[in-house]
């Protein structure tokens, strides 16, 4: 009776770790964004954080969910990608439009200054549809980032349904999403480059970019 007894003690704990695990998986990797989101909602500055990042997470975990239809792995690495992309859309949603609300702030200085009565204050407008790499991934509206990231899973789905039945494609798909994460902190030591500053960047997205969440070997048990 004490056996029975502790065997089912055994699994609840059992079971508790492994749920306690699995959250743990599919949160963690958007804890350092959080912070970053406030800091970037409360100074209304978006300048320390490139949308870079948000673009190689998309692509990662993008190629990540379609992996999977090739070769199957834990449930809760998918949500964790589910989780990440959503994460990575309302971070773009942010920054657009803090950077819109500073760049017409720039030019409403700019208007006063000039003390003209005649000008009309604009913003140039940078669209995903004109097709201008001069501004691929820095257009003025979030639904442009949308269209973008929805063009790029439907061509990818497209493929990888034509080319399902190639091992070589399938494990080239898996190794192309853990490369692209390694490369996360690629854009933000470009940004902090370019600004010759850290400012603005929270503390928590250096250990994030610092290593990856994730191994190929994960991804094919």
């Amino acid at each position: 009776m004490d056996e029975v007894i502790m065997d089912q003690i055994m699994y609840v704990v059992h079971q508790m770790v492994s749920w306690i695990a699995s959250f743990a998986i599919i949160f963690g990797g958007v804890v350092p964004y959080i912070p970053q989101y406030r800091d970037i909602r409360r100074t209304q500055n978006a300048e320390g954080f490139s949308t870079y990042v948000c673009l190689v997470l998309l692509i990662a975990n993008i190629l990540r969910i379609l992996f999977r239809f090739g070769r199957y792995f834990e449930t809760p690495l998918l949500w964790q990608s589910i989780i990440m992309i959503i994460t990575m859309l309302i971070m773009l949603s942010l920054c657009t439009n803090v950077r819109m609300a500073t760049e017409l702030n720039t030019k409403r200085r700019s208007f006063t200054a000039t003390d003209s009565k005649d000008e009309e204050i604009k913003v140039p407008k940078r669209l995903f549809l004109d097709f201008d790499w001069n501004y691929f991934w820095f257009w003025s509206r979030f639904v442009d980032y949308l269209q973008c990231v929805l063009a790029f899973t439907v061509l990818a789905a497209y493929v990888t349904y034509l080319l399902l039945d190639s091992v070589l494609f399938v494990e080239s798909l898996g190794f192309l999403a853990v490369f692209t994460e390694a490369m996360l902190g690629t854009p933000q030591l470009y940004c902090n480059y370019q600004n010759k500053s850290t400012e603005g960047m929270s503390t928590d997205l250096m250990a994030q970019a610092g290593s990856c969440r994730w191994h190929h070997a994960s991804l094919t048990r």
